[in-house]
């Protein structure tokens, strides 16, 4: 099956991220999800599974998606969200580029932090010298 030059947009994206990274791109004024990823979204955010030349999809609105992530962030699912890097122009593709990857043993927005639960980041380097370790509490400050 041809895919149209969207999809091949998303699939070049999707390629460049970790497998167990849910995708979430923009589609005007939704953010969609494809395949697996769509599968794993709607039976996590209890979105409406539907599919697409017999491909699994599942849509959340752009203005809610802080919320959703929040949710995905939750679940202890890393996120990437795609968004359009320009307007849309009837006949024309829209460039995309990748504008947030979270995680969330990494995500300080607050909005998307529980408040009670703290954000550690750990580092060991190795070195002639030995090992060095290092260990911190993100979100306090």
């Amino acid at each position: 099956m041809k895919q149209t030059p969207m999809m091949q947009q998303y699939f070049e994206v999707k390629r460049g991220l970790p497998r167990d990274t849910l995708l979430l791109f923009r589609l005007g004024d939704f953010f969609e999800l494809f395949f697996e990823d769509a599968v794993t979204a709607s039976r996590l955010l209890g979105l409406t599974l539907t599919r697409r030349q017999n491909s699994p999809m599942a849509g959340l609105p752009a203005q809610a998606v802080d919320s959703y992530v929040s949710k995905l962030l939750a679940a202890g699912r890393k996120v990437a969200i795609c968004d359009q890097a320009e307007p849309a122009q009837a006949g024309k593709l829209v460039r995309r580029q990748l504008t947030r990857i979270l995680s969330p043993g990494t995500t300080l927005a607050a909005n998307q932090m529980e408040a009670a639960r703290n954000r550690y980041l750990a580092a060991l380097a190795f070195d002639q010298r030995g090992l060095h370790a290092a260990w911190l509490e993100l979100s306090t400050g």
